[in-house]
């Protein structure tokens, strides 16, 4: 339990401390907007909507965090692919 406790707080100060990525007009990249996702990356638990939402609107982005090295990690991680699948988001190839 500490280690998954652990593994939220950094990833938390992670994306505190990351620029925001403009690569798309129509949307700021701000992986801050991937926080409801936080809980179903780390647990396999279902993506609430609120998270399917963020992920679809961050589309345009993810290559961007994917090549950041402080968040390619955890964007590129098993659970997020699982996320991103479960919200009929297609996971990028960047």
């Amino acid at each position: 339990m500490k280690k998954v406790c652990a593994k939220v707080v950094a990833v938390m100060a992670l994306l505190l401390v990351v620029e925001v990525f403009p690569f798309a007009e129509a949307v700021t990249c701000n992986p801050m907007e991937l926080s409801p996702c936080l809980g179903s990356i780390l647990s396999s638990s279902p993506p609430s909507t609120t998270c399917c939402q963020k992920v679809n609107e961050q589309r345009p982005c993810l290559c961007g965090y994917i090549k950041n090295p402080n968040l390619g990690q955890f964007v590129n991680s098993p659970g997020a692919r699982i996320v991103a699948s479960s919200c009929g988001v297609p996971f990028p190839t960047c």
